[in-house]
């Protein structure tokens, strides 16, 4: 739940009890009173001035992150427009090596069909080789004898013996010519294919590459959306950081006019104004409070320091939230007087309670008051009803104490 912020709750506080400023409260009298009530001012003040640095301080951490983180996305803008350069590269050798991978398809469909043409020339000159070698089985050395034979003369028999040369050339002219092409298919083949391979592999290699690089430029525009995201809480902080110095500095001057009319007002006291019945104050006597919220489900947030939801800096939180239903009572924590029953932008819907001896409780965000200032409460009477009024998201009592002008932990009295 968003809450108000601890020192600007103070002051709130210092301006009531002051009572100079005619708002809805019951204005002390006595020379006491506005002796306290003047002394609470000043200190509240003081304690105002020291916020305002602090809320400056956090102004100015919001800021220089916003600027680191601006620079981080700057250098990750950088980082996608040169991963996208790369991509470009990436892209054209993939068009490069697709290229080449169709001027090879269209080349191995060539050699398929010059290769299924070869097979078949092959395959012929092999059946013709079959049918050489069979007539040369069945008749072998005798046909050759008998050619030789039936020469007529010496120079026919030379003329003959030649021929018999010539054709066993040309056999094993045909022979090793049919062999060559055998090796020759087997090698193209065996060639075109371990081209196509390769190529097969550049062209994965490269798809896989630009696949990477898509990745990396998914991831680089992921960080940057989150980069961006937390500009913007951070612009959003520092806004809500200059609206509050505003809130301070106004709080401030409201301040130091009531601290001012205090003073002026003690000046005309004269010594009778001392002997107020100190039995008509509120007194509170000790012992446990009690519980403020009895319908709460849960304590939604504790008092103390606590880590800023968007900034990651320390903040103290003034009070102990309950969570509650919303319209669910809001008991006095202790016998007292109403000092204040109005709403403020920060608060809401509130209710303080003087309890005597400087003791203070405040009831925070209700969504119905149900006393009025100057009202005399019992402990555990009803003065108000839960809810999620001024700044706050949800239903819940932030219930807080106050020990003479300062915040204390409310678990010391629960």
């Amino acid at each position: 739940m968003v809450r108000k912020k601890g020192v600007i709750g103070a002051i709130m506080v210092a301006v009531l009890l002051i009572g100079a400023t005619g708002t809805a409260f019951a204005a002390p009298e006595s020379a006491d009173s506005l002796d306290d009530a003047i002394n609470k001012g000043t200190d509240a003040l003081s304690d105002a001035q020291d916020e305002k640095k602090q809320l400056q301080s956090n102004l100015s951490a919001a800021q220089a992150m916003k600027k680191e983180l601006e620079n981080a996305k700057t250098a990750l803008t950088g980082d996608v427009v040169e991963l996208d350069s790369q991509m470009s590269e990436v892209s054209n050798e993939l068009l490069e090596v697709q290229n080449l991978l169709d001027t090879k398809e269209a080349e191995l469909e060539k050699t398929t069909k010059e290769l299924a043409q070869a097979k078949i020339d092959v395959e012929k000159q092999y059946e013709d080789m079959k049918l050489r070698i069979k007539f040369m089985y069945e008749n072998g050395t005798m046909s050759y004898i008998q050619i030789l034979l039936s020469s007529g003369s010496f120079s026919e028999l030379l003329n003959k013996a030649e021929y018999i040369e010539q054709v066993s050339e040309y056999d094993r002219n045909m022979l090793q010519t049919y062999q060559d092409n055998r090796d020759k298919i087997t090698r193209l083949e065996k060639d075109l294919k371990d081209q196509k391979e390769v190529l097969e592999q550049v062209k994965g290699d490269v798809e896989a590459k630009q696949t990477e690089m898509a990745g990396l430029i998914s991831d680089k525009q992921t960080e940057i959306e989150g980069y961006e995201s937390d500009i913007q809480n951070k612009e959003e902080a520092i806004k809500e950081y200059e609206a509050m110095i505003a809130e301070q500095d106004s709080t401030i001057k409201a301040l130091e006019a009531s601290v001012a009319a205090a003073k002026a007002k003690r000046t005309q006291m004269t010594v009778s104004d001392n002997s107020t019945n100190a039995a008509d104050q509120p007194h509170y006597g000790g012992g446990a409070f009690v519980w403020p919220a009895p319908s709460y489900t849960r304590i939604s947030d504790d008092y103390g320091y606590r880590t800023h939801p968007i900034l990651g800096i320390q903040k103290f939180h003034s009070g102990v939230d309950m969570a509650a239903p919303s319209g669910s009572s809001i008991l006095a924590a202790a016998d007292g007087t109403v000092v204040a029953a109005t709403y403020n932008a920060t608060m809401g819907n509130y209710v303080m309670i003087d309890h005597g001896n400087g003791l203070y409780t405040i009831y925070m965000h209700a969504s119905a008051l149900y006393v009025s200032s100057g009202q005399s409460v019992s402990a555990g009477s009803t003065i108000a009803a839960v809810g999620s009024t001024g700044r706050s998201t949800g239903a819940h009592l932030h219930f807080s104490v106050r020990q003479n002008g300062s915040y204390v932990s409310p678990w010391n009295y629960l």
